[in-house]
């Protein structure tokens, strides 16, 4: 026979004190989802198909409901897997529909500034294409900043800047001279000119 598996265990790593510790901290999507999952797997492990009545859907609504307005996080441990696994499904759905909701408003929003760039108003065509120039992807305005690093030792900074400082203190050291030939032109102002 072979000999069991046994897991590396790292002693120097303390263990959580319980199991909500152990946890991440989850958005109240995220606990759904995983919850959603978790009692499908058993579900499936076990055979027994989850058939949610309609209390079980009427929570649900009522949970997507707080999830969607941003309350409090609702506490998913009163509940039954049938309410879990339909909210999974309708936060799924859900996220679905604004992903895809976003697409299309996006694609109406580009169709309508397209038409707009063909309108008789300058004014109007120019914040058109302004527009259009500003959409993500088309970037036509956006303004980027190049660095270079040029990596040098400490004796090459040290040369540069020698060079620097003795061409600065070159020009500091020129004479100065006045400025002289600079003539005043009078402008004549007609009497009939009016003010603004």
């Amino acid at each position: 026979m072979t000999e069991p598996l046994m897991p590396d265990i790292d002693w120097d790593v303390p263990m959580p004190s319980n199991l909500a510790e152990a946890l991440p901290e989850l958005s109240p999507k995220e606990e759904i989802e995983m919850r959603a999952r978790t009692v499908k797997l058993i579900s499936d492990l076990t055979g027994k198909p989850l058939d949610p009545t309609e209390e079980n859907r009427a929570q649900a609504h009522e949970l997507m409901e707080q999830v969607v307005a941003n309350k409090t996080p609702p506490d998913l441990t009163q509940y039954p897997n049938e309410t879990l696994a339909y909210l999974g499904g309708m936060v799924a759905m859900y996220s679905g529909m604004v992903v895809r909701d976003l697409a299309d408003l996006k694609l109406y929003v580009v169709n309508k500034l397209l038409q707009e760039s063909e309108h008789p108003d300058g004014k109007v065509r120019m914040q058109a294409i302004k527009a259009l120039g500003e959409i993500d992807g088309v970037d036509a305005f956006k303004k980027r900043t190049e660095v270079t690093v040029k990596n040098q030792s400490i004796e090459e900074v040290e040369k540069e800047l020698a060079e620097t400082l003795s061409k600065l203190k070159r020009i500091s050291n020129m004479p100065q001279q006045p400025v002289t030939d600079v003539q005043a032109k009078v402008i004549e102002r007609s009497p009939d000119a009016v003010d603004d």
